[in-house]
């Protein structure tokens, strides 16, 4: 879990966390003081667990022990707090009383730390390998539901139109059925932010069964449909009350479109330079020409 905040973290290990351990997740997502103020002894008493659940759980988030990862939950505490200061804010959840100032705030805010740190914790190395994937895929397959949904529609025009096979639909059967009908050196990409999407991962496994190269973006690098995937990209972000799973989630799965869209551009860029000057031009004829306001003359004086 290093390279990543480590309070986001929290939230990505939470499906592969045991019972015990994902109750000191929890409290320390709600609270991220409790670590800085709390020793061992006293955090363990504060979640009702054992010093040894305490010490496993910092152990699988990739921490030598307690000591470590209080220095990483301290210094991801202090980061956050001086972005905070950057937007001007006290805190970044959304209280009934907030005015439309601070809202807006709050969730511009919310939205850069996604976009900030989706970008800091990037694989570079997959990234890439999946570019090379899809510059030379005879068919790709992009599926997502829901608001993941709009994710994967937006990849999927933004291919076609630099000459890319991409297709999507938002129909469960008739992604099960492009699924069924993948062959190797094809491409499946799905996005489900949690990771836990059924019809997602089904029609991941169905492309996959048939040879073709799959590719998760999910919030969760643990999930079920990271694991059913050949290659995974991570975002990174969070949701409050307000906005669960459709918001800062779709902004980082944008942003992380943007990123692959530009590498697989760059890969074919004389191809992808023409394919976006000819779409353009087509659908100029469609767009109505710019209004150019003019004074009405002066009437002369009578």
């Amino acid at each position: 879990m290093h390279g990543t905040n480590v309070l986001l973290a929290l939230r990505q290990a939470l499906p592969g966390l045991s019972a015990a351990e994902a109750k000191v997740a929890n409290a320390i997502i709600d609270n991220p003081s409790l670590v800085v103020d709390l020793t061992i002894t006293d955090l363990a008493h504060a979640c009702s667990t054992s010093q040894a659940t305490v010490a496993r759980f910092c152990q699988s988030l990739g921490y030598s022990g307690y000591r470590e990862f209080r220095l990483e939950v301290a210094s991801a505490t202090s980061r956050e707090q001086a972005t905070r200061e950057r937007f001007d804010l006290a805190d970044s959840e959304i209280d009934p009383t907030d005015s439309a100032q601070e809202v807006v705030a709050k969730i511009a805010y919310q939205e850069t730390l996604a976009i900030e740190q989706t970008a800091k914790g990037l694989d570079f190395e997959t990234l890439d390998q999946i570019v090379a994937a899809l510059v030379t895929a005879p068919h790709i397959d992009i599926y997502g539901f829901g608001s993941s949904g709009l994710t994967a529609q937006d990849l999927q025009q933004k291919l076609y139109r630099i000459g890319l096979p991409a297709h999507c639909t938002v129909d469960t059967h008739l992604a099960l059925a492009s699924a069924a009908l993948q062959r190797p050196g094809n491409v499946a990409i799905g996005f489900s932010h949690s990771g836990l999407t059924s019809d997602t991962i089904q029609a991941l496994e169905t492309a996959g069964s048939k040879g073709a190269t799959t590719v998760g973006i999910t919030n969760f690098p643990e999930s079920r449909l990271a694991d059913k995937c050949d290659f995974v990209l991570t975002t990174q972000a969070r949701e409050n009350r307000y906005r669960s799973g459709a918001m800062s989630s779709r902004i980082a799965q944008l942003a992380l479109i943007d990123f692959l869209f530009v590498r697989v551009t760059q890969s074919i860029y004389d191809q992808a330079t023409e394919s976006l000057r000819l779409t353009y031009e087509a659908v100029q004829s469609h767009r109505l020409p710019p209004e150019r306001h003019r004074l009405a003359p002066e009437r002369p004086p009578e």
